[in-house]
């Protein structure tokens, strides 16, 4: 990006933890200051401390908020635009899985709630610090798992429920959030790109899978990319496959009317309406 990294201030989600944290240790020793995101006060302060001593960048905080609630999405929003005038890079990277079905506290099922409506609606209400903070990044996290067939109708598990079947709706709704986004944005002020970071032996791969795989630190690599290389520069609306570069996902995640259908629920279930700088 053009402006110097120390001057960048970049907001990641779920970074007490997995390739989260590892991405904000590698944005802190570059010198961003970098603002975290968890559930956890205690632990997300303690991360906060063990970033600043790893790497000896003092600007790092830490802000807490459970992403499975609506309004705390909201409440974080604004205690970032309280204490910080911009954002120029938001790394939407928390993510669930859950093998049972689950509601959160706004009705909406949990895996779709905390994968896709919260950071929908956190970019939302972020927008205009974003483009304030032009050129700006907008980085979301997806799958792999993606390539699934979104049934509006059983969008919240209405109908029947898979653990894996709603982590594939959400990770396909990263997806096409991504891509309709950036048809929205220009992209000299805003680029909005998503990935997929390998399979990495994180707590969510565990719960999902039970697998291992290769670690936070080699998957955090490609966040880190996306949010500095001078190489992405005007770059938008791609989807990376790990450090490999932009990948082709599945056909649906390129289909405008299933992008404009999911977004004006989103919109709706969200309440926050989306304006363009």
């Amino acid at each position: 990006m053009s402006r110097p990294f120390q001057n960048q201030i970049v907001l990641i989600t779920g970074s007490t933890d997995g390739i989260g944290k590892q991405a904000a240790i590698q944005l802190a020793q570059q010198g961003l200051t970098v603002l975290l995101h968890g559930r956890n006060e205690q632990k997300g302060k303690q991360i906060a401390r063990e970033i600043k001593q790893q790497t000896g960048n003092q600007n790092v905080d830490f802000f807490q908020a459970d992403l499975a609630s609506l309004q705390q999405v909201r409440q974080l929003s604004a205690a970032v635009k309280k204490q910080y005038e911009q954002v120029h890079v938001l790394i939407n990277n928390a993510g669930v899985f859950e093998p049972s079905f689950r509601r959160g506290e706004d009705g909406f099922e949990m895996t779709f709630t905390v994968n896709h409506l919260a950071h929908f609606l956190l970019t939302c209400l972020l927008l205009d610090h974003l483009c304030q903070s032009a050129p700006a990044r907008i980085i979301n996290v997806s799958s792999m798992a993606h390539s699934h067939e979104l049934d509006f109708q059983n969008l919240q598990g209405e109908r029947h429920y898979s653990g894996y079947t709603a982590y594939a709706y959400s990770k396909l709704a990263n997806i096409l959030f991504t891509f309709k986004l950036a048809r929205m944005l220009d992209k000299n002020k805003i680029t909005v790109n998503c990935l997929h970071p390998g399979v990495i032996n994180t707590k969510l791969l565990h719960a999902g899978w039970g697998l291992g795989g290769t670690s936070p630190e080699q998957g955090a690599h490609i966040l880190t990319y996306l949010a500095t290389s001078p190489d992405v520069d005007g770059v938008t609306g791609k989807y990376f496959y790990e450090m490999q570069g932009p990948a082709k996902p599945a056909d649906i995640a390129y289909d405008e009317q299933v992008q404009d259908r999911l977004w004006q629920l989103s919109e709706q279930w969200t309440m926050c309406k989306f304006m363009a700088c």
